[in-house]
């Protein structure tokens, strides 16, 4: 799992209403990143789908909200040996 900020834009969810977080949001900012998969047109939400709601109405007052911090699920680019520092397997 990688976690980083991407684009509003670049996550395809399906818009739900976001209740009180809008609110949590502009005052906190977003305390738990989205769960996205890589696809190759993007990310796919795998859960945040009310925080990317509420980020979608809050980019409108401010366009830091336009970026969201996410955790990429299906992404294991900086996994195996070399990713803890090991570069070579001494079983």
């Amino acid at each position: 799992m990688i976690i980083k900020t991407v684009g509003l834009d670049e996550i395809q969810f399906v818009p739900a209403d976001p209740g009180e977080l809008t609110d949590s949001i502009r005052t906190r900012g977003i305390a738990i990143p989205v769960q996205v998969n890589r696809t190759d047109a993007g990310y796919i939400c795998i859960d945040g789908a009310r925080r990317l709601s509420a980020c979608r109405i809050l980019v409108q007052e401010n366009e830091k909200y336009g970026r969201i911090p996410v955790c990429i699920r299906n992404d294991y680019s900086k996994a195996g040996s070399g990713f803890w520092g090991n570069t070579q397997n001494h079983h």
